[in-house]
């Protein structure tokens, strides 16, 4: 049966490695997005771990894409991986303001924890995702499995209609935990087996991938929407990846 409401697409899309395997040969830079949003219908962008975009960077993300796509984003890190406790906070609401420049094309926004980060934080982070604008949708991904034992992190999740990130990563088993009304999925990968040289699949993912469609096919119900992107680590080439995920979910 056909998955309608899984949007599938790229970590990033900004790689001269995709020229002529994915991006025509000759295509300039600036015309990256417009020419990607002509084959997918969502990005995941990681510029924004580094930095808070401007806004008028993120106009410019906005006019460049077709009606209905979908921008998911990266919290910057000084927001999940640096910074006081204190400060956070006030960095993560700047952030949120100034994605809303995107509109109707503004997606989940991803906080994005490292390894480091421990059951030890939960007040931490319960205050953070407690202060963060309830009408935007907001993806939690920990890499840690000590949170899984956690129960009262799924009870937070659910009271704040936070979705669970479920990843394809060696440090945290396979999940299929639903906390929201939407679902957000991450083909990480593991990046000491692919360093380099993103132009072409190294890596065959197919029974992999045949396992996520069953996982997709039972959370994407209701009309709930899920999002799956694929990171350059997972099988080398993530267009090529997304555009087989895809075919798989259309038949």
């Amino acid at each position: 049966m056909s998955i309608k409401n899984a949007k599938v697409g790229t970590s990033g899309f900004s790689y001269k490695d995709w020229l002529g395997n994915f991006y025509p040969q000759f295509c300039p830079p600036a015309d990256f997005l417009r020419f990607y949003s002509s084959v997918f219908t969502t990005v995941e962008i990681d510029a924004t771990f580094y930095r808070i975009p401007k806004p008028e960077t993120v106009e410019r993300w906005a006019g460049q894409v077709r009606d209905g796509f979908i921008f998911a984003a990266k919290f910057p890190r000084t927001v999940t991986h640096e910074g006081k406790p204190a400060e956070r906070l006030k960095t993560a609401i700047a952030f949120t303001e100034v994605m809303r420049g995107l509109g109707d094309r503004l997606g989940p926004l991803l906080l994005q924890y490292p390894y480091s980060f421990k059951p030890t934080e939960f007040e931490n982070l319960r205050q953070l995702l407690a202060g963060l604008p309830a009408d935007l949708r907001i993806a939690l991904e920990l890499r840690n499995k000590a949170w899984l034992k956690e129960a009262e992190l799924f009870d937070l999740l659910q009271e704040y209609n936070i979705a669970f990130t479920l990843i394809d990563h060696p440090w945290m088993p396979r999940q299929e935990i639903a906390t929201a009304d939407f679902h957000y999925i991450r083909f990480l990968g593991d990046r000491k087996q692919i360093t380099d040289d993103f132009s072409h699949v190294r890596i065959n993912r197919e029974e992999d991938l045949a396992w996520w469609r069953q996982v997709i096919a039972k959370l994407a119900t209701d009309g709930q929407t899920l999002y799956a992107f694929f990171n350059n680590h997972y099988s080398g080439h993530s267009p090529s990846t997304a555009r087989r995920m895809l075919e798989l979910l259309d038949e």
